[in-house]
């Protein structure tokens, strides 16, 4: 899979956060969303879910994420609003992809990502969340998705000469 690295600014969210299995709960959290942003007639533009968690390490009813929608920094959640919280998604290094989802398999591009990303030993994982940001409505049935992973530049083990 093709990605590229790129310095990606901090962006203000505001939505929903769920606990469980994301199969479940990133849905879910849509539905709240798209519900929330049009009682709200809020012109969303960016829509984003963020991943918190190592699903292969945090049990699935564990794991957590947010879905939101990109506002501006100095955006107060009208009333009304029951549930909906404003968060800050940090900037820095990012390695990102774009990726085609069909059948509602989402899991499988962000393996291959990962995979591709491991094997390029120039980056490695920074702590950060992971985050992908909608670019249709998916009303197709075919998602178009960019993926963020953040990364740092991996610092080069110096090896003895002799």
């Amino acid at each position: 899979m093709k990605y590229q690295i790129k310095v990606i600014a901090p962006r203000t969210l505001a939505g929903f956060h769920l606990v469980g299995p994301w199969e479940r709960t990133v849905k879910q959290g849509f539905e709240q969303l798209y519900a929330w942003v049009k009682s709200q007639q809020y012109p969303a533009a960016q829509w984003i879910a963020v991943y918190f968690d190592n699903p292969e390490v945090t049990p699935p009813e564990k794991l957590s994420c947010n879905t939101s929608v990109a506002v501006p920094d100095d955006f107060v959640i009208p009333a009304n609003s029951e549930g909906v919280i404003k968060t800050r998604l940090e900037g820095g290094l990012f390695a990102v992809a774009s990726a085609r989802v069909k059948n509602s398999d989402f899991t499988t591009p962000w393996l291959d990502f990962f995979a591709a990303l491991e094997a390029d030993k120039g980056y490695i994982f920074r702590d950060a969340p992971c985050f992908e940001l909608y670019l249709n409505d998916g009303a197709s049935g075919v998602w178009e998705i960019e993926m963020y992973i953040g990364v740092e530049k991996n610092a080069p083990h110096d090896v003895p000469t002799c």
